[in-house]
């Protein structure tokens, strides 16, 4: 039985709060009124779940595939509770499996479908929770489901292709640091050793190469400790308020990588709006979880400015516009949207222009990074290589004259 938050006023006027476990907030407006309590806020108690070390977490490909088939057998007329109970035994992931007994055991006790979601906030983000709100309400939870499927879909297909075409230049640069490193602390050092007993001068490019050998030798494990423990302390600095807004505007400004992150948050932004509003949500509420879910704070801060904006009776376009983010093109179609009052479908259109944008951008940034990154290794090798063998070839020169 889940555990609710309230707060209220006494017959008194006095303020009062507390806890109560009851079967769902009706429950607890009865009891409240019993003690002549006048709620004025219900909540339910968001509970603190152990870490599963194994299978705990959910991919994003594990939820897709549970929402399309939960839209599936809604539509086919099976009920709520089969369905998770089914979607539960089925499903290959251990944390998605757990979530789902426990969102059952929410929902008969007496929890809307909305509310059982939100208590799972790992797993179901505010812009799921609210889309399976607005079906509910508007009795088309099937659907929703479907458009949210489509969502997570294609969002999760955008980052898969990121990420598989950053594969090959990551393993590329891995092996040239590992094949460079190795060179440095095993094979220089026995050249080394062969250079002591010459005494002939030594060239400046094997004395170089001999420089870095020994500074490596020392400062490699320290070194590997110290880059671990920097890139912790940014990558936590980041998720904090202050390191959001210094960090997020110069990764925006980043050669090559920015304007992929930037089409990227165009691409998230447009999708995930188009989306709430063709849902159902108030366009207010779809702007706040769209801006949560943006990904970079100049974003999130240009649409919290475009909430502001149409609070106070204007539109969407105009706060965007004067932004760095966004281009013309996406405010103006954002523009005639609003006026042709079709915004969900003109925003569908950006979405997709805009994954085909970060489609191609990604497609180039490979095909320059490979050739790149073969060039600087065989140089690296190269030098280091021909540094080695000077010495050997001046030696051989010396005794022929």
């Amino acid at each position: 039985m889940p555990t609710f938050v309230w707060k209220g006023r006494t017959a008194s006027g006095a303020t009062a709060s507390g806890e109560l476990a009851a079967g769902s907030q009706t429950d607890v407006v009865a009891a409240l009124r019993q003690k002549k309590i006048i709620p004025t806020s219900i909540k339910i108690k968001e509970e603190k779940k152990g870490i599963a070390l194994f299978g705990g977490r959910v991919s994003r490909r594990a939820l897709s595939v549970f929402t399309r088939q939960f839209s599936t057998m809604l539509n086919a007329g099976l009920p709520l509770l089969s369905c998770l109970e089914i979607l539960g035994k089925q499903t290959e992931s251990v944390g998605l499996r757990r979530v789902l007994a426990e969102v059952r055991g929410d929902v008969e006790g007496g929890l809307s479908l909305a509310d059982a979601l939100r208590r799972q906030p790992k797993v179901f983000d505010n812009l799921y929770v609210n889309m399976v709100e607005s079906g509910e309400t508007g009795g088309a939870l099937d659907v929703i489901l479907v458009r949210l499927a489509n969502y997570l879909e294609k969002t999760e297909a955008l980052m898969r292709k990121i990420k598989g075409a950053m594969i090959y230049p990551a393993i590329i640069s891995l092996v040239a640091v590992a094949a460079i490193s190795l060179m440095l602390l095993f094979v220089i050092p026995i050249f080394a050793q062969m250079f002591e007993g010459v005494g002939a001068e030594l060239p400046a490019m094997t004395k170089f190469v001999m420089f870095l050998s020994n500074v490596l030798k020392i400062w490699a494990v320290p070194g590997l400790i110290i880059a671990v423990a920097l890139f912790t302390i940014i990558r936590r600095w980041h998720k904090t308020d202050s390191g959001v807004r210094v960090m997020d505007p110069l990764l925006l400004k980043v050669p090559v990588f920015g304007d992929l992150m930037k089409k990227q948050a165009i691409a998230r932004f447009s999708r995930t709006l188009s989306t709430l509003l063709s849902s159902g949500v108030p366009i207010i509420d779809a702007l706040e979880i769209t801006a949560r879910s943006a990904g970079n704070w100049v974003v999130e801060d240009a649409i919290l400015k475009a909430r502001t904006s149409i609070k106070g009776g204007e539109n969407i376009a105009d706060p965007l516009s004067k932004t760095a983010v966004f281009p013309p093109m996406v405010t103006q179609m954002i523009a005639i949207g609003e006026a042709s009052g079709g915004l969900d479908e003109m925003l569908s259109k950006v979405a997709d222009f805009y994954d085909s944008e970060v489609d191609q951008a990604v497609e180039n940034l490979t095909n320059a990074l490979e050739p790149l990154i073969m060039v600087v290794l065989g140089g690296i090798v190269g030098f280091m290589v021909v540094a080695m063998y000077l010495p050997i070839f001046q030696l051989a020169g010396t005794i022929t004259e």
